[in-house]
């Protein structure tokens, strides 16, 4: 299989989608790797590096007439005109919050293959996992540099010093992002509350944490008391492949202090506090009623020789499966694969992502003819 991996082109990411080892893999199996000019540069990869591994250096247009296309982020309206009948792009999609590439998606009958949708037998998520982990550390050092006065915060640290309180953290979800952004915040020394409807989940934070951490029910009630007197509120909300619930009101953001930070890593899916709205790393923040916003959707791009590696560690095997295979056959072999199929033939085929656009849905097993 010819697999084509394009420089990634939202704002400020830095990330690729196969590093050299990777090439590697594929190569070695004998599958042709084309590899966009530069497109590992802001990873630390340069040409030669892929070069050396057996993959061909091309322009975009040429990596993205791969008959597999491998990404890191969604497609943007740019890339659109790339999309055709037999296309397989294997990269995050996130279509939940994405109406309008979702339509195009199908219209182009393009195979979307979401990572974030892929799962194992016990519903965990392998390939969104290394991405999660990673934007739930980030979203407590970002946050502790926006609580800083110059930054619009209110001047508050969060691990305070002898004498002073310390920082009032907030999680609303105690997944992966949840549970790493707690690692974290614990680490700084501040004083950490984590939401959440799981019973063993919280019972897992409590074993792990012991009394570093404050671990409540996520009701209402709940939501609106550890709110309002936060100093940073990190929303790591995720019901896989759908859009994110919204637990904030814009009316609970308007108790907040001034001067408070939120920072929604589930933005991607929407965001789980009302006044979200995606940003970039460019403009990362906003305000609202005094509050500080951070919403970067692709927060761990910031940080590309992590999340590169951590990556392409978890999306490498399944795209040696698929073009070992054919797309057809590895996903009537793995159901897990099967789930990350979002639109195959003209259809949407993950009903969440349906459901959230009001189009029509047609179950993957059957629109593959398995």
């Amino acid at each position: 299989m010819i697999i084509g991996v394009p420089k990634e082109i939202k704002t400020r990411e830095y990330r690729v989608g196969i590093t050299p080892a990777g090439v590697r893999s594929l190569v070695s199996r004998g599958h042709r790797v084309l590899v966009e000019r530069g497109a590992g540069d802001g990873s630390g990869l340069g040409d030669a590096a892929y070069v050396a591994q057996g993959a061909t250096m091309v322009t975009a247009g040429e990596a993205w007439a791969a008959e597999m296309v491998v990404k890191v982020k969604e497609p943007l309206a740019s890339e659109y005109g790339y999309f055709r009948e037999g296309l397989i792009l294997y990269t995050y999609l996130h279509l939940a919050a994405e109406p309008e590439l979702t339509k195009r998606l199908a219209a182009a009958r393009v195979s979307g293959i979401a990572y974030e949708t892929i799962d194992n037998p016990d519903g965990t998520l392998p390939l969104l996992r290394p991405m999660s982990e990673v934007a739930g550390r980030m979203a407590v050092q970002v946050g502790a540099t926006c609580l800083e006065k110059e930054r619009g915060g209110k001047g508050v640290l969060l691990g305070g010093v002898p004498g002073t309180r310390r920082g009032r953290v907030v999680v609303l979800g105690g997944g992966v992002v949840g549970r790493n952004a707690a690692t974290i915040a614990i680490g700084m020394g501040a004083q950490v509350t984590v939401l959440d409807v799981r019973a063993d989940t919280m019972a897992y934070l409590e074993d792990v944490f012991g009394g570093a951490i404050e671990t409540l029910y996520s009701n209402p009630t709940n939501i609106e008391e550890v709110v309002a007197r936060a100093d940073l509120v990190i929303g790591a909300v995720l019901v896989t492949g759908a859009a994110a619930p919204k637990l904030v009101t814009r009316e609970l953001v308007g108790k907040m202090q001034r001067g408070s930070v939120i920072v929604d890593v589930a933005v991607d899916q929407g965001g789980c506090i009302e006044t979200c709205r995606p940003t970039n790393h460019d403009h990362p923040t906003y305000e609202v009623d005094g509050v500080v916003h951070y919403c970067v959707p692709n927060m761990p791009g910031a940080v590309p020789q992590t999340s590169t590696w951590a990556l392409t560690n978890a999306t490498i095997a399944q795209a040696v499966r698929i073009a070992d295979r054919g797309l057809l056959a590895a996903l009537r072999d793995d159901a897990g694969l099967l789930h990350g199929c979002n639109t195959y033939g003209g259809h949407v085929t993950y009903e969440p992502v349906a459901r959230a656009h009001g189009l029509p849905y047609r179950p993957a097993g059957d629109a593959i003819g398995g």
